[in-house]
């Protein structure tokens, strides 16, 4: 995955028509797009894409889209959230953990 100053790349397409490779920046509203012909020059545009939108942002006075920070309000019934502490609990880790944990088994499973 290509990563430069906190933002990651999702996937890359390739457009045989036109012999180019391109993407998008993942987990912003706004859209980053780059493309290039070689391995090299999609590097290069997904870098200078990044380095554009933040020059942008700074322009227009505008506080520039940050990818995920890793937090999640999560609302759920009060039944399934007690169930889920005592899970928990009896598995020795917090609630913050289990719920992290169950997200990555989740996710694993979809995968395969």
């Amino acid at each position: 995955m290509m990563e430069y100053k906190g933002y990651a790349a999702g996937p890359i397409d390739f457009d045989p028509e036109d012999g180019t490779f391109s993407g998008t920046v993942v987990g912003l509203r706004d859209v980053i797009h780059f493309e290039g012909s070689t391995a090299r020059e999609l590097k290069r545009a997904f870098r200078e894409s990044i380095d554009s939108y933040l020059k942008l942002c700074a322009e227009e006075g505008k506080e520039p889209d940050r990818p995920f920070n890793g937090k999640i309000l999560l609302r759920t019934e009060s039944d399934l959230h007690r169930k889920a502490a005592l899970r928990a609990a009896a598995e020795g880790v917090s609630l913050n953990q289990w719920i992290s944990d169950q997200l990555e088994i989740r996710l694993k499973m979809r995968r395969s």
